[in-house]
């Protein structure tokens, strides 16, 4: 399975990625701002996700928000 970030490069184990646009976090009333970096990724199941800690809370993200660093 190929995991791509909105540019198409391919995303693999432990990447850092940054964020392209503002993301609302659901279920609370925080914003994940653009430019935010997120170290050391891991792959999901979901081609289209990726975990990655930001702001010391463990998240799914969306690859379509994210680009390699």
């Amino acid at each position: 399975m190929e995991v791509r970030d909105s540019n198409g490069t391919i995303l693999s184990e432990g990447d850092t990625v940054s964020v392209i646009k503002d993301l609302k976090v659901k279920g609370s009333s925080s914003v994940i701002k653009r430019g935010a970096v997120v170290k050391n990724i891991r792959l999901t199941d979901n081609a289209d996700e990726v975990e990655g800690r930001v702001s010391k809370i463990q998240m799914v993200l969306r690859t379509e928000f994210l680009k390699k660093a």
